[in-house]
């Protein structure tokens, strides 16, 4: 799991036993919202298939009143048996029932309401460590299983717990964090005795290496966007305490500063691969949440004055943002081979190697591992520097997110296929491909003993990465791809007790330290498997590609840049 997990939490900050200050929102009638009838869902043009140009200022009025949300079928409440196995018209997997078993054992409460899952339910586990808190990243797939199985509850109060403590005063050290920081995790601590609960928060101050989570926000403003694409309830989205704090979140990322490039710079352990791992700089995994994030974002705030210019500087952003991302980071068999011709030292606006890459610094792995058709979004991009590592979460929301243009996403499912043993093998995901290894290891990660070659975050597969997976088969027409690697997992998640990460080239081994009945693998599995069951569950994850987004840069490449 994360390596953050490794500390206690919440030194320092104030124990808050009182109820959330947030209010309980009215129900509206939906109809009122909408400027027009409903109509079937196969024939409206959703929110999100509008073009950023409709989006500046001018149209920008209509607000939430035009987010047209596509409800999950089944609008249940409750904790139950999973609806999803009796809307299906086939059988259901054994492993499924096993698998909601172990979820809602992982449920929390705060004062009797469900606020989240914890990372991990493994007590034969001599050290709970962390793993016994709920993580903002590790909830997603939690949560969309529930939104997907009609319980959408608890998603609910976790945006709104999370949303509360966003709010708390966040120091490290002598310093303070930014306003719009969203925590990486907290724990509800139960007094018996006093029949009190208290939430504790860590924003990275607990964490390995003090660092925040950049992804803990951008998360949250794609988690509240599937809960209303989900339920319909527009009427969330639209508190002023969640417009607020959309808002803190977007003042964070698009401050202004000595930034030359769209892209967000980072520090590294600051997503999902929270231990040095040669991350930092402008890392894939990030860049895609912040545009997926940005266009959630957009979708749901309120045109109010201080609501459009945020608009505006999102579709300035988006726009600057996805050409860097398609025209830098991509690479296929025809930008590795320009690279590698590449000239140096180039001093002009016309120059071809912007980032002066020194050609000898590619590895000879990639050369190799690029198929002919196929290609990816590359780790990082910086000054003199490419990190040519794939990265299965970025790419997997480049896609989602149409961060990757129609022929971009195709050709990154071309290389998932024609390179299934190197980034699948006997258990999907490879978080990172290839693993750092010897010198390069000990440079890197600092002799990190818990990402040796092939393990954690170094080249391990992960089971929580298959619902990211299905959702881009989906996407890209392909689900045989998600299905012949869901059977894989099936082949040993359940014998295996539902571990967090596997070990070895092919992930043929249980991690050598890998929690058991690690929550996001669950989830993971059971999101992965109702979406492939019912793909209209895509809707609240997916975005539809911008047909006004403006080109990448052109070149000689049999795919689009």
């Amino acid at each position: 799991m994360d390596g953050s997990k490794e500390m206690g939490v919440g030194v320092g900050l104030r124990n808050v036993s009182s109820h959330c200050s947030i209010s309980e929102m009215d129900d509206y009638d939906l109809s009122r919202l909408l400027d027009k009838p409903r109509l079937n869902i196969e024939r409206q043009r959703s929110f999100d298939e509008r073009s950023l140009s409709e989006l500046s200022i001018g149209l920008a009025r209509g607000g939430l009143d035009n987010f047209e949300s596509t409800c999950s079928p089944g609008g249940r409440s409750g904790f139950e048996t999973p609806a999803s196995s009796a809307r299906n018209s086939f059988e259901p997997h054994p492993m499924v029932a096993d698998a909601w078993e172990a979820l809602r054992r992982s449920l929390v409460y705060f004062r009797g309401q469900p606020v989240g899952t914890i990372a991990a339910v493994d007590h034969a586990s001599e050290e709970v460590l962390n793993y016994d808190q709920v993580f903002v990243r590790d909830f997603v797939p939690s949560a969309l299983a529930f939104l997907m199985n009609g319980e959408p509850d608890i998603v609910k109060n976790f945006l709104l717990k999370t949303l509360y403590l966003q709010g708390w005063e966040k120091r490290i050290d002598r310093f303070k964090l930014g306003e719009g920081a969203m925590p990486a995790s907290f724990k509800v601590l139960h007094d018996p005795i006093r029949k009190t609960d208290t939430l504790i928060a860590d924003f990275g101050e607990s964490a390995i290496g003090r660092v925040a989570p950049v992804d803990s926000g951008f998360w949250w403003i794609i988690l509240l966007r599937a809960y209303t694409k989900s339920t319909g309830d527009l009427t969330l989205a639209e508190t002023s305490d969640c417009q607020k704090g959309m808002k803190l979140i977007l003042t964070l990322c698009l401050s202004e500063g000595f930034d030359t490039f769209p892209t967000l710079l980072c520090a590294d352990g600051c997503s999902m691969i929270d231990r040095r791992m040669g991350v930092y700089g402008y890392p894939i995994e990030i860049q895609a949440l912040f545009f997926m994030a940005l266009r959630c974002a957009l979708a749901m705030l309120k045109p109010d004055t201080e609501g459009k210019e945020f608009i505006e500087r999102i579709v300035k952003r988006l726009h600057a943002l996805s050409y860097h991302m398609r025209s830098y980071f991509w690479l296929d068999f025809q930008q590795l081979n320009d690279i590698y011709r590449y000239k140096t030292e180039e001093y002009s606006h016309t120059a071809v190697n912007k980032f002066n890459v020194i050609p000898d610094s590619i590895p000879e792995w990639v050369f190799d591992f690029m198929p002919t058709r196929g290609g990816y979004f590359i780790g990082n991009v910086s000054p003199a520097r490419m990190d040519f590592r794939w990265f299965a979460l970025g790419n997997c929301v480049a896609i989602m997110s149409s961060l990757a243009t129609p022929e971009q996403s195709m050709a990154i499912m071309d290389l998932l296929e024609s390179r299934w043993e190197e980034l699948v093998g006997e258990m999907p995901l490879k978080i990172s491909y290839p693993a750092i290894e010897s010198h390069e290891w000990r440079i890197v990660t600092g002799c990190d003993p818990k990402n040796t070659r092939w393990s954690y975050h170094n080249g391990g597969s992960w089971p929580v990465l298959l619902w990211l997976l299905t959702a881009a088969c989906i996407k890209t027409g392909r689900p045989q791809i998600a299905r012949r690697a869901i059977e894989l997992a099936e082949n040993r998640l359940l014998k295996d007790n539902w571990p967090e990460y596997y070990d070895g080239k092919t992930g043929r081994y249980i991690g050598k330290q890998a929690r058991k009945y690690q929550t996001w693998s669950i989830a993971g599995y059971l999101v992965a498997k109702m979406m492939l069951e019912d793909p209209s569950h895509l809707g609240m994850i997916s975005l539809e590609e911008d047909k006004q987004m403006k080109p990448a840069l052109k070149r000689s490449s049999s795919w689009t840049c």
